[in-house]
């Protein structure tokens, strides 16, 4: 039994206001990227607004692939290949090259945190320790922030004992489906994390795979896994998902009125809260479950154009054992 942990979870806000989240009051705050549509400088400070205004000692953020002027090496190429556009033009919108990062440094003092790909470890104030593993990478052949190529694949070096994975986008086969119907996760993330199932998982990225599974993984690991073969589907549970809050063509007026009163709770209260602790119901089991929570915010439907915020609790280790 370790130390009850509150986490609250966003992403894909793209420089928008969240409303109904001052109240909110958690152990640590997760951004898992795209706090941009454009990454515009003005768009990076009122994301930094928001953060601030967010309950929490300590805040973690990832970049996504929208937040192209973090990825300064990309930034800077973007700049060269427009040698007609001046420099201060530039700057004007979007920032010089490390501004950004400035930002984020003067924030720190608020407990907001950049993370850069890989482990750091953190104590926390309600006597918790926390090893996380970040990573903004997302794969694309497109040419925004932090992508790579879907062929060449990408190297996350999660370790094991890891307690939290902070990505941009899905793990292939979890919350990463489309609305084109095709599934956009990565398959070595996938990979890595099956290897050394954290407790939580949470990214963004596929606006429509907004939701939350505890997923149970097989005893035995295959050498390259897959959704299909080393998830335990029959043990697994779907916390919530999109298709249970938006209206399909197939919905009775009673599903229906059901879908808008749920929605409508949600947005009252500002988040969606699910607690997998040793005295609940359905308690995480360390080593054998992952929960992995897409935090999508910016919704694709006129019915749901703001998605919740996820509030998880969980037991982390004590900071003195």
């Amino acid at each position: 039994m370790g130390v009850k942990t509150r986490f609250f979870i966003l992403s894909d806000t793209h420089g928008e206001d969240i409303p109904n989240i001052q109240h909110v009051r958690a152990d640590v705050a997760i951004h898992c990227g795209d706090l941009t549509e454009g990454s515009k400088i003005e768009e990076f400070k009122n994301s930094l607004k928001l953060l601030r205004r967010i309950d929490a000692p300590l805040k973690l953020v990832v970049a996504g692939n929208h937040d192209i002027t973090v990825d300064v090496p990309l930034f800077r190429k973007k700049v060269a290949e427009h040698p007609d556009v001046q420099q201060e033009d530039v700057e004007k919108v979007y920032g010089g090259f490390g501004d950004v990062h400035r930002l984020f440094k003067e924030a720190r003092g608020d407990g907001v945190v950049l993370l850069e790909e890989g482990m750091h470890r953190f104590e926390l104030s309600n006597g918790a320790k926390l090893t996380v593993y970040s990573s903004p990478f997302t794969p694309s052949l497109r040419d925004g922030g932090f992508h790579y190529s879907p062929e060449k694949g990408h190297d996350f070096s999660i370790e094991k004992g890891v307690d939290v994975v902070i990505t941009h986008g899905p793990p292939r086969g979890i919350m990463d489906f489309t609305v084109y119907g095709r599934r956009e996760g990565c398959p070595e993330l996938l990979c890595s994390i099956a290897r050394a199932r954290p407790k939580l998982h949470c990214f963004g990225h596929i606006h429509e795979g907004w939701g939350a599974k505890l997923v149970t993984w097989r005893e035995k690991i295959n050498q390259a896994p897959s959704h299909f073969a080393d998830i335990d589907n029959e043990r697994s549970t779907v916390i919530e998902k999109l298709s249970n809050l938006i209206s399909s063509k197939f919905d009775t007026p009673e599903i229906a009125e059901k879908k808008s009163k749920k929605r409508a709770k949600l947005t009252g209260e500002g988040y969606i809260k699910t607690s997998h602790c040793t005295s609940d119901d359905n308690p995480l089991e360390a080593g054998s479950q992952t929960l992995f929570v897409n935090a999508a915010i910016r919704g694709l439907s006129e019915e749901y154009p703001t998605q919740a915020p996820w509030l998880v609790d969980l037991e982390m280790p004590t900071a003195f054992q």
